[in-house]
Order: C-alpha cells, then structure tokens, then sequence
C-alpha cells in the first residue's frame, strides 16, 4: 500500500501544468490522434497505436482521464528505474518525483495529450530490462509490455529504442535478451496495423515524403530536382525552381507539392493528391539525392542533429495554434458537452498559458545544463554503481538518438528534444538522494565460490 500511494501521489506531482491550466494540455495534431481510433482512419505519419491507446482511458468521457493515466505510467516507470539503479522506498520516490516536477518540463509532456511523454519512457524502459536483478517477474513483465507501447506509438522512438538497446548490449553483452522485446514486438505491430490499415507491408509506408520535405528543406533535393527535371518525369518537376526551403510548408502546405497536380491549380473532378500519392515517387528522389550528394546529406543530417540537441524549450507546445480547427471538432462530435466547456475555459485554449508558465519555466535550462554536467559525472562511477552509470549512459544515447531521429529525419522543433531532455536530471537525483531515505540492504548469504574467484564473485557486468 505504501508503494502505490508513493506511485499515485507522484503521479499527481506531474499534473500540476494540466491542474494550473484547467484541462490536460493539447497540440494540433492531438485531434488527428483522437481520430485515428474516434474514425475509421489511418493518419499518414501516426502508427495506429496512441490513439486506440488513449480512447481506452478516456472512453469518450474526458480527457483528464488519459492524462491521469499517462502521469500514472509515468511515475511507475520511474519507481522500476530507481529501484533497478539501488534500493527505493515510498518516501525517496515522492521526493525524488517532486524534484523532476518542480524543475523540469516532465510535467508539461505527463499532462498532454501527445506521445511524446513516451520517448522518456522509451529509455528507461530498456535501461530496467537490461539491468533487472532487483525486479521481479511480474514487473519485468509489465516493463516489456509497457516498452511496447512507448516505442510503437512514435515512429521515432524506433530510432531511440534500438539505440539504447545496442548500447546495452554493448557494455552488458550478458544483457537479458528481454530487453529487445519492446523494439521486437513494436516493429511487429506497425507491421500488421500498417498491411491491415493501408494494405502496404512496411514500418512507415509513407516515410520517405517526410525525409523528402527535410532533404528539400536543406537544399540537396532541390538540386536534384533542378538538375533532372523536366527529363525524369516527376510530379515535382513542376515546382523545379521554386521548391520551399521550409519543409513544413513542403508537407502541409494546401497549394504545396505535396496536395496538388501542379502550383496554383486547384483540385478538379473529385481527385485529391496527398502525400499518399507522392510516396513512390519521394523514395526516388530520396534515393537519388542520397547518391548523388552524399557528403551534403550527411552534413545536413549532422548539422540538424545539434541543432536539434540544442532546442529544449517548450515552445510550440503551449500556444492555441489550430487547436480550435483541429481538436475541437473532435471534442465535440464525440464527447460530453461538459468536455468542450471544460475546453473552452483552459488557459491554453485561450492563449493565456504561455504567459502564465513563463515564470514556471526559466529555472529548466538552467536544471538541464547541471544535469548534462553531473550525468556525464555519473559515468565514471561505472565500478561502483553500475546500475547508475548505464543510467546514464542510456540516457545520453537515447537523447542523441532522439536529435537524430527528429531534428535529421524530420525537422528541428523546440518540443521534440524538450520531451525527453529532461531525463538528463534522472541520474544525478538518483545520485545525490541521501541514502537514509534507501533504509538498509539484507544481507544475503554468499554462496560457496568457485575455485579462483574472490568472495566476492565475479564484477557486475
């Protein structure tokens, strides 16, 4: 009973933005996500598995309920972590979550309705599962199960996933093998929802229209493009030219390459080309600029990278921005009309929470750069405590991963490296917990040793 009050009140630690804001905080493509399980749709770059997700908690009653459910989560992955690392009490738990709440934007990702709360979870997921000898069966269990969700529900945290796995396996190359489960059995999930939802066999069936736009964006597509067109015959050849440098703008745009037959001519006769449309065609472009400018790819892809390492603020995931066209709809077509006022009265609905958080949240930079100082101390531990250095070392695997996979693939964005930056804090709290909170060890009996070895066993792998 002590651990599950522990667990819930930690949880509520991470719904103060939500509870300062009067509803569970939003972004634009939250409307899209409800969709894909309110709808018999499949969106473009969602896999099918976030939205089923959180129609389960909320079952068309309030959204406050997935947000509960997700600070829940939350703060039991963080339990099984800590206790992973060494020995953890109820008391030790509420502290060393009411730190995390106070300063830093884990709270903010816990409290909205978006995966992004997952990619954090994603790492200490697979950190649990490899270093697991103070778990039992049924929490291992549950930490696979749990992985499985964190990495299907964003095609990034594939890219995250396989990166702290490898790492894993590469310092403890006695690693359970259950620490792959969560990647394994999430590329078998996009695999069967993406045949059933769009009869296409594939991971990310329309990805390579999201790399196009980024490679358009950096400048080595558009050379491609104005160098073999009008001979090669694309849709794109139209825009040869006159391609965006914005690759949001390439992805979203109505007038853009990516919904139209041609620049400036409206869509006729019922026919609407999509990025549905483009895939084929984006895998040969893709493929062409990756060989013809190989070396201008890779540097874009670098540069992207710490850009991306370096943009942790909240930014876009506080504003109003489309919200009214994009999730109200869905509010009130399939929820109470108590949901759509609780709504309408949030802060953030009425662009009031930026101005209000600004106070709340200057203190986060500062967190994560002694964060980055004392994980990286954290490492040279490795002797000592394990458990607390391959904590560390993950995280700074999956945070790079994580650069790589959104700001290289994708686009840099304030909100994608915020959402799991944060962990850098996890290894030095672990740290610097006073250990009386731990209470004390059992003794175990050492078991006789082999001939060889000293009394005390082999190291800790």
């Amino acid at each position: 009973m002590p651990t599950f009050l522990a667990i819930l009140a930690a949880a509520l630690f991470f719904l103060w933005p939500a509870l300062v804001n009067g509803y569970p905080l939003l972004f634009n493509d939250t409307g899209g996500l409800l969709a894909t399980a309110l709808e018999p749709t499949m969106g473009l770059d969602k896999p099918w598995v976030y939205g089923p997700f959180l129609l389960l908690l909320h079952g068309r009653t309030t959204l406050w309920l997935a947000a509960v459910g997700q600070a829940l989560l939350l703060s039991h992955v963080l339990w099984l972590a800590a206790k992973a690392v060494r020995p953890w009490t109820p008391l030790q738990h509420c502290v060393f979550c009411a730190a995390l709440a106070l300063s830093t934007a884990a709270p903010w990702f816990a409290s909205q309705i978006m995966p992004d709360i997952f990619a954090p979870v994603v790492v200490l997921c697979v950190f649990a599962l490899a270093w697991p000898e103070r778990l039992t069966g049924a929490e291992r269990g549950w930490l696979a199960a749990l992985g499985t969700l964190a990495v299907a529900v964003h095609l990034a945290h594939l890219v995250v996933a396989a990166a702290c796995l490898m790492l894993a396996f590469v310092v403890r190359r006695r690693a359970p093998p259950r620490a792959a489960l969560p990647l394994g059995a999430a590329l078998a999930m996009l695999l069967v929802s993406n045949a059933v939802g769009h009869g296409v066999l594939g991971i990310s069936p329309f990805g390579s229209v999201f790399l196009l736009a980024r490679l358009v964006s950096d400048g080595p597509a558009r050379a491609v493009v104005d160098a073999r067109c009008p001979a090669a015959g694309w849709h794109l050849c139209a825009w040869k030219g006159r391609l965006t440098t914005d690759s949001d703008a390439f992805l979203w745009s109505p007038d853009g390459p990516s919904w139209l037959w041609e620049p400036g001519i409206p869509i006729l006769g019922g026919i609407q080309y999509t990025p549905v449309h483009l895939a084929p065609e984006a895998g040969q472009v893709v493929r062409a600029t990756v060989l013809a400018h190989p070396a201008e790819v890779a540097a874009a892809m670098a540069l992207n990278t710490a850009r991306q390492l370096a943009r942790v603020d909240l930014g876009d995931a506080l504003g109003a921005d489309y919200l009214d066209l994009a999730v109200l709809p869905q509010l009130e077509r399939y929820f109470p009309a108590s949901e759509v006022a609780r709504y309408r009265a949030a802060l953030q609905t009425r662009s009031r929470l930026r101005d209000v958080s600004a106070p709340l949240l200057w203190p986060q930079r500062a967190a994560l750069l002694a964060g980055l100082a004392a994980t990286l101390g954290a490492l040279v531990r490795w002797r000592r405590e394990p458990g607390l250095a391959a904590l560390a070392l993950l995280t700074l695997g999956g945070l790079l991963a994580n650069a790589f996979a959104t700001g290289a693939l994708s686009g840099p964005h304030d909100r994608y490296q915020a959402r799991i930056a944060w962990l850098l804090l996890v290894p030095p709290l672990l740290w610097l917990m006073p250990p009386a909170f731990a209470g004390r060890p059992r003794r175990v009996a050492s078991p006789p040793c082999p001939s060889g070895e000293g009394r005390g066993g082999p190291a800790p792998s």
